[in-house]
């Protein structure tokens, strides 16, 4: 492990609006070793990543691999150099097999024609070579979202992958699939493959990771051996202060009903019941959160709760008025807030400033609006305010949302929706793809808004999320709502991961059975 397979240096990367990404940054990588890559949102850690995978093109540096540089143009020649990157967001047609998936562009033939029996073969056993247990049969669209992610890791090897790239790997796992990811990688490491792992969770960096390089503001802060720094230190590295890394907040003081589910189920294009059956009541003054393993209904809940989705079967009721007639605006009228799962897709809208997506639910507010005609004076002046209170890194309220860092356009979107004070907010995946700081700053803003009395409806799959700000949690696993629990400060993580797995449920009469 002591020798460097690979190196960049001095990476410059600048985009074309005039934002720099990379500022000189050198970083390198030893043969057989997990490396973290950290740093806050809008650090530069994906545009290092990209440069390396041949999607950025830097205008200086270089990058060496095995002594001899190497010109990265494309992801093809990256993957022909032994370079695989495994994105967030997977790129796997859920129509197509395992087999199909990990083999696309590069398949087996006998002939012309696509050997499908020698796919499922090679691919059965470069998944027993590393353990991963997967049945190469299986279509996409079936299978969890664990076993997705190995997929996509298979994928890579079977390319010839040596280096790869992980990005946030475990932001959508259980802790049980953590643990088994986590399994796979050291086993990938002591084949001397090198691992990238990008993530936010100090944790998990400290269970695997051999050594960490810090970003900050698109500059390298060191490279240092886990074990020889502590989390304060790195924190610090990060963000350029002392950060908090637990959310302090008082005990809940839960008051009137604000949010009713009744029943509620709903089915997809399919007439597949995505939702079964779900009933919960939400209190002004307290935090409910839905946790679960992604796919198991969050989407369907939140679409219906928010008016997005009008065919259901049940009720729903935001402050004593029943919502399923109701049009969205009408909805949002009666003290309803949305924080998006996709901040791109349902967020923002990209094109327009960040001053026009920060006012777009007041422009009927008679406090901002006049005859028809927008009082732009007071509307500069909240927009001011509010990119000071959220702290959003822009160069003015005229700029181009898009622009902005993945975090920053977050918080654009939060101080939208959490600004006027909801009765209800739902927020759904808040701090997700968020950098440590972002995330300390949100799940504060939230735990305020409980404390004014509002109340609050979280959707997350980061399981410290749930255990920092839930005063109550349900897990849904297949549409159905598995366990409430009203003490979650007596849950532990290895207990909800069962639960989310659907390895245990709720029966009422015995307690908890295995299912």
């Amino acid at each position: 492990m002591n020798d460097i397979i690979l190196e960049m240096k001095g990476i410059y990367l600048m985009y074309p609006n005039g934002i720099v990404a990379n500022d000189g940054v050198n970083f390198s990588l030893k043969k057989g070793e997990i490396h973290a890559l950290l740093g806050e949102n809008g650090a530069g850690k994906s545009s290092l990543m990209k440069v390396l995978f041949g999607i950025n093109h830097p205008q200086e540096g270089e990058v060496s691999l095995y002594g001899k540089p190497v010109v990265l143009s494309n992801p093809s020649e990256s993957i022909k150099l032994g370079i695989g990157m495994v994105h967030q967001h997977f790129k796997l047609v859920p129509s197509l097999s395992v087999a199909e998936n990990i083999t696309l562009g590069v398949e087996p033939k006998r002939g012309i024609l696509f050997h499908k029996e020698e796919a499922f073969r090679v691919t059965k056993s470069l998944s027993e070579t590393y353990d991963f247990e997967i049945d190469v049969t299986e279509k996409i669209e079936n299978l969890p979202v664990g076993i997705k992610q190995k997929v996509e890791i298979l994928k890579a090897l079977y390319r010839g992958a040596k280096i790869l790239i992980l990005d946030e790997p475990t932001a959508v796992l259980t802790p049980q699939e953590t643990k088994e990811l986590f399994k796979q990688l050291l086993l990938l490491k002591s084949k001397n493959y090198t691992i990238v792992f990008i993530s936010h969770k100090l944790d998990e960096i400290e269970a695997i990771c051999d050594r960490l390089t810090v970003l900050r503001h698109g500059k390298a802060m060191g490279t240092y051996y886990t074990k020889d720094i502590s989390r304060e230190d790195i924190s610090k590295l990060m963000v350029g202060r002392n950060a908090i890394l637990k959310v302090e907040k008082s005990k809940a003081e839960p008051k009137e009903t604000t949010l009713e589910v009744n029943n509620l189920t709903v089915h997809n294009q399919k007439n597949k019941a995505v939702l079964q059956n779900v009933t919960f009541s939400l209190h002004a003054g307290e935090i409910l959160c839905i946790a679960g393993v992604e796919g198991n209904g969050q989407t369907d809940l939140v679409d219906a709760i928010t008016g997005m989705n009008k065919i259901y079967n049940g009720s729903i009721f935001i402050n004593q008025q029943d919502s399923g007639k109701k049009s969205i605006h009408e909805i949002r009228s009666l003290g309803l807030s949305h924080i998006p799962e996709d901040r791109m897709t349902r967020g923002i809208a990209e094109n327009m400033s960040i001053e026009s997506n920060l006012i777009s639910e007041v422009l009927d507010d008679k406090s901002y609006s006049k005859h028809g005609f927008l009082k732009r004076k007071k509307i500069h002046k909240l927009c001011q305010s509010l990119i000071r209170e959220f702290q959003v890194k822009c160069q003015s309220n005229t700029q181009s949302v898009k622009m902005l860092s993945g975090g920053n356009i977050q918080k654009v979107v939060v101080a939208r929706e959490v600004f006027q004070k909801p009765k209800v907010i739902i927020a759904n995946q808040p701090t997700r793809g968020v950098d440590i700081g972002s995330a300390q700053f949100i799940r504060e803003k939230l735990i305020e808004l409980r404390d004014s009395g509002s109340a609050v409806l979280l959707v997350t799959a980061d399981l410290n999320e749930v255990f920092e700000l839930a005063d109550k949690v349900i897990v849904l696993y297949k549409g159905q709502k598995v366990v409430e629990f009203e003490d979650p400060d007596r849950l532990t993580e290895e207990e909800l991961g069962f639960y989310m797995l659907g390895l245990k449920s709720d029966t009422g009469k015995d307690g908890f059975v295995y299912v």
